[in-house]
Formats: structure tokens, sequence, C-alpha cells
């Protein structure tokens, strides 16, 4: 499979759109990007992993920021009511679908100076707009058909960094290089296979979970916010292009925040190849679990909520050892 992608540097391969784009590599109207990579055969090899049948939820609390979500965007409300004169409730939850772990689906971020998204679709198209009819075009629910399955890799930067003796902040703008994630797995021993998930446990989570309220209202009202997350190079870019179908971490940003370079992560990975980008993953359980093993591959797997046009979803995932 891997060699049935083009190389690299091949892109872009539609020379009339953005940058590094594969558009048109599994049809104009394809709404998958690189899940098309998850075939039945990398799933059933990826089943493998499965050697004790231990489950590690990988989401994080719907409403583990509280009333102070990141980017400013809107809290998780539960609302519990009773149905009398029956002893029997019933609940309506409202949120952000990215206000904790979440997919990035291929609505959220598109090429910014283009204006468009993944196969060229448009903000017209999507909020049916200067006399273009409103679609589900590239909507997170196509994802809920088969899901996001398949053998899922931890790098755990936060530990393989600390052993090595480096400072972090994670809510500053810094980069995490390919090199540090290629010395990672190295460090693990763990092998990088055609289709992986990537995870990477920056240790955001462990630095989050140590803030007061007053050290996080202070953060969430700096602009512009800061967070370290994986770097924007041509290298990262390859190293993502060459080996998964989706790539996330811990972290609120994915890539260094803002970005330095006059592109973003975002729209390469999520416009350019429909790669989807996991955000605020909880890694801190299975990054236990995977160092008592001395492993950091599982076979994992993730629904995202079957809602048609939806820009993002909680993710559903579990990592299965």
């Amino acid at each position: 499979m891997a060699d049935k992608i083009p190389k690299f540097s091949d892109l872009p391969l539609d020379k009339n759109g953005p940058h590094h784009n594969a558009w048109g590599l599994y049809g104009p109207h394809d709404e998958l990007g690189t899940l098309n990579r998850l075939t039945p055969d990398i799933v059933k090899a990826a089943s493998s992993e499965i050697q004790t049948g231990h489950r590690i939820g990988l989401d994080w609390p719907l409403d583990a920021q509280s009333d102070l979500p990141f980017f400013g965007r809107q809290a998780f409300h539960k609302e519990v009511y009773q149905k009398p004169p029956r002893i029997v409730n019933d609940d309506v939850w409202t949120f952000n679908t990215q206000s904790s772990t979440q997919w990035d689906g291929l609505r959220h971020f598109g090429f910014q100076k283009e204006e468009v998204f993944y196969n060229g679709v448009t903000l017209d198209q999507i909020h049916g707009r200067n006399g273009v009819e409103k679609s589900n075009v590239n909507g997170i629910g196509a994802w809920s058909k088969a899901g996001i399955v398949g053998r899922g890799v931890l790098l755990d930067y936060h530990s393989w960094r600390v052993k090595e003796g480096r400072g972090h902040d994670a809510f500053a703008t810094a980069s995490i290089s390919v090199e540090d994630l290629k010395a990672v797995a190295k460090s693990q021993g763990t092998e990088i296979k055609f289709g992986d998930i990537l995870l990477v446990r920056s240790g955001y989570m462990d630095a989050y979970n140590r803030l007061s309220r007053s050290e996080i209202e202070t953060l969430r009202a700096k602009q512009p916010l800061t967070f370290t997350g994986v770097e924007q190079s041509e290298e990262m870019m390859e190293f993502l292009w060459t080996n998964f179908s989706a790539a996330g971490g811990d972290h609120p940003s994915w890539e260094a925040w803002p970005t330095q370079k006059e592109y973003a992560l975002h729209e390469v990975m999520l416009g350019g190849w429909g790669m989807p980008i996991g955000e605020l993953f909880d890694l801190e359980t299975v990054a236990e679990h995977c160092k008592s093993l001395g492993r950091w591959s599982f076979f994992m797997s993730s629904e995202p909520c079957n809602v048609p046009g939806g820009v993002a979803s909680p993710p559903n995932a579990l990592a299965i050892f």
C-alpha cells in the first residue's frame, strides 16, 4: 500500500491547487483523505496488537476544561431532568466539539490564502452562500461509517524529554522536531508502519493538570494563545505524509502555535491531504501502561459522531492491548 501513494516530492498532485495538496488521489469527491489508507488488510494486521484485551479510553472528559476552554470555545453544559411521574431521567448536552478531545474534520481548517478546503471545497458550499446550494460535503459524519481504526502508535515525547533533561513549556510557542520524534521511536524500540495512527504525548496534559484556575484564566486571556506542538517544516510534512493515516496528540493546537512559517500544518494536513488531526487526547494512562509493557503500539478504535456536515467530533477512542 505504501508504494501506491505518491512520494512527498510529487506533491502537489493538483498543480492548479494549493501547495502540497493530494487532491484527486482518491477521486474528486473523496471525503476520507488519508483514512483511505486504513484498508481491510491494514486493519486486520493491526488486530495482532490485541494480546491481553486490556482497554484504555483516550477521551478527556467533555467537561474537563470546565467553563474555561481555550480559543474562546463554548463550555460543555449538561442538563439532567426527570420525566415525572415516572422514575425516569433524560439529559441534554450542549458543547463545542473542540472543547475537549477531538478529531478535526475536513471542514475545520482550509488553506487560508486560497480559501479552499480538501479537494477544493469552498466556504460557499459549506454555508450555502452566494447562490451556491448548502451541502454536507467534507462533513465528519463520513468518517463514522468505518471509523478510524488501526494500529495506534504512541510517541511519548514527554517521558523521553524528561529523561534527556530537556526543559519544556507547554504554554510557550516551541516546536517538536521530526528528529526528536524519530529519537523517541528509537528509544522506545517502536517500529512505525504505514497507515499507523500517530499519537504524540507532548506533556501538555501533565502541565495543564498542575495549573490553578487563576493561572488558566491568565493563559486563556493571552492574545495570541501560545502552545508547544510539532514543528512546521518540509521534514515534518514528509514524515506525516509517508507514514500515517491520522495524527494527533495531547496538546490543543497539534502544531506549534502560532505557526512559525507562512503556512500552518492544519492547512496541509486537513485541506491538502484530508488527514485527521487529533487534539487534547488524554494520553496519561495509556503512557503509563505502555511503559509497564515496554510496548508503545496498540489496536486503536475510534468512531467520530455521525453528524452529516459536522466540523469536528469527540473521537470516542480506545487503545486495546
